[in-house]
């Protein structure tokens, strides 16, 4: 991006996240280097031309499709987890002779669980690569599966639900770390919606799944059709999902140098090409190991994320994201009881009272991000900057909280509105149709008003993206936690009607923030950069002195 007020190049760390210069990464300039195409997988045969060494990543269209289409996949299982389990809890409750309340803890166990992993996995990715921190997540999720469909206690069912979430709920800060490695900031929005389908979706799929599965084959059968997915999952993970995390591989054109990074078809490819030239083995390997030496290998250090959390402009955002996030989940974690109680549901019928949910989930997910990535347009063009979606947009002056921000206020107090009709509509026990409208409304715009937070945080964030997802993890599950214990209390206290009434009017009175931070944001990441600016540069003189 280039403004006429500001002709000054962009910093280094925003054209190159790893803070590797492209020459140092990619040698030479070669005129063999592949554009991005729609082609299937190409490994540069060369070292790409001077005039493509900066650009901001070698993964074609079709590769990027691909790579977010499984990155969103993997996102979809922590909520697939999550809601396949509600509409078994009446079940649950029952052959284990615990009372619903108890069963509603475990809800609460998951996601305070949820919440805390990806603080590691965050950090872990965003160190080591996003291939491993996949890797080593499934292989708990699965193992915790098994246990589950083997439990036959309370206290069993209770610990291995924590366990599956801490496997499950890692992979949420790992997509959005995928989207950043691959995409500029100008097509980060529909990249974005389209790695977050499966976390939007799983909250209105699981329960059907779950559902039927319940009703037919009984709850274990639940958690044994879990460990058959994630298999699955993770088979095609290891054969043919390329490693993505800049600090590892560049902006795609350099082989990882660990065994456990490397998919089989990026080996075989590369293998292939190396055979018929075996001058680019050494150029690679040097490339590749040029890059490694930057980084230290370390434990993860889940601290990390609450660095990011104490920053003005991040814990505003985080904050307000949580409170949406749990008015969205009082309402789904309270569904499957009062569509029982209230209308007399069975299992599967509950089940198929979330495909509202769903479709709100799913308009959202494609209509947003494109509206996103219109939005960044034309906040550029009105700011005077041109949009470069090859190389990355400096984002030093541009307002990119405005950007990301103008939408989301009306659909916030559209949500809100629907928020207390839906609890109204419970009280009053109208017919069935009213609150499940509602609710595809409430899916609608909730989803949109949470991805485009989320997209900021990335934003605020291009070195580090899977950590500050972790943050918006932590907030949002623990916020949730909350709110899916408390609402049950309420509507057997004051009732749905006003329960959710006072829900929305939260969400409403709090809405301000956004204004915070479109106003003083842009300030306030001008300070941060400063600030870190400043530290380096001492880093630098001390080990200079050294």
């Amino acid at each position: 991006m280039s403004s006429e007020k500001d002709t000054a190049k962009r910093p280094e760390e925003e054209m190159n996240k790893d803070n590797v210069k492209p020459d140092a990464l990619l040698g030479s300039p070669s005129p063999s280097h592949p554009k991005e195409t729609d082609k299937g997988q190409q490994w540069p045969s060369e070292p790409p031309k001077q005039e493509n060494e900066d650009a901001y990543s070698v993964f074609t269209r079709s590769q990027k499709n691909f790579i977010v289409l499984m990155s969103g996949l993997g996102g979809f299982f922590s909520p697939l987890s999550a809601n396949t389990y509600l509409p078994a809890i009446p079940m649950l409750s029952k052959d284990l002779n615990v009372s619903w309340t108890l069963i509603n803890l475990t809800i609460t166990a998951f996601m305070i669980f949820q919440g805390l992993a990806p603080s590691v996995y965050g950090d872990l990715a965003d160190m080591m690569g996003r291939r491993p921190a996949y890797l080593i997540a499934f292989i708990v999720y699965i193992a915790a599966n098994i246990g589950l469909g083997l439990q036959t206690s309370y206290p069993a069912l209770f610990i291995l639900r924590c366990l599956q979430s801490a496997g499950s709920g890692g992979l949420y800060s790992l997509n959005s770390g995928v989207v950043a490695d691959i995409s500029t900031t100008a097509e980060r929005g529909k990249y974005m919606g389209m790695a977050q389908s499966g976390i939007m979706l799983g909250p209105a799929i699981g329960p059907i799944i779950g559902g039927l599965l319940a009703q037919y084959q009984g709850w274990r059968a639940i958690f044994w059709f879990l460990v058959i997915f994630g298999g699955i999952y993770v088979i095609v993970l290891g054969v043919a999902f390329p490693e993505t995390a800049r600090k590892v591989v560049g902006n795609g054109s350099l082989p990882p140098t660990a065994w456990w990074s490397r998919s089989f078809v990026g080996e075989w490819v590369r293998r292939r090409q190396e055979k018929a030239d075996p001058s680019l083995r050494d150029g690679r390997k040097s490339a590749s190991r040029a890059l490694a030496q930057k980084r230290i290998l370390r434990w993860p250090n889940p601290l990390k994320t609450l660095l990011i959390i104490v920053e003005k402009d991040v814990s505003v955002i985080l904050f307000y994201n949580a409170i949406i996030y749990a008015s969205w989940y009082t309402v789904t974690a309270s569904l499957a009881t009062q569509f029982t109680v209230v209308y007399g549901l069975d299992t599967l019928q509950v089940g198929l009272c979330y495909v509202p949910f769903g479709l709100g989930a799913a308009v959202s997910i494609f209509v947003n991000g494109k509206l996103l990535d219109w939005n960044y347009r034309r906040v550029a063009l009105a700011n005077g900057y041109t949009v470069d979606k090859k190389k990355g947009d400096d984002l030093a002056k541009f307002p990119i909280e405005h950007a990301r921000l103008a939408i989301v206020w009306p659909l916030v107090y559209v949500g809100c509105i629907a928020m207390i009709g839906y609890g109204w509509t419970i009280e009053k026990h109208a017919h069935i149709a009213a609150p499940l409208i509602l609710t595809f409304v409430m899916a609608l715009t909730m989803t949109a008003c949470y991805n485009s937070m989320n997209i900021l945080l990335v934003d605020l964030y291009p070195q580090s993206p899977s950590t500050a997802s972790a943050a918006n993890n932590l907030t949002r599950c623990l916020m949730g936690a909350g709110g899916s214990a408390m609402i049950n209390p309420m509507i057997n206290g004051i009732g749905s009607g006003w329960s959710f009434t006072i829900v929305g009017l939260v969400v409403t009175v709090l809405s301000p923030m956004l204004y915070v931070v479109t106003q003083f944001g842009p300030k306030w990441r001008e300070e941060r950069r400063l600030r870190f600016a400043e530290k380096k540069r001492q880093r630098e003189a001390g080990k200079s002195k050294a």
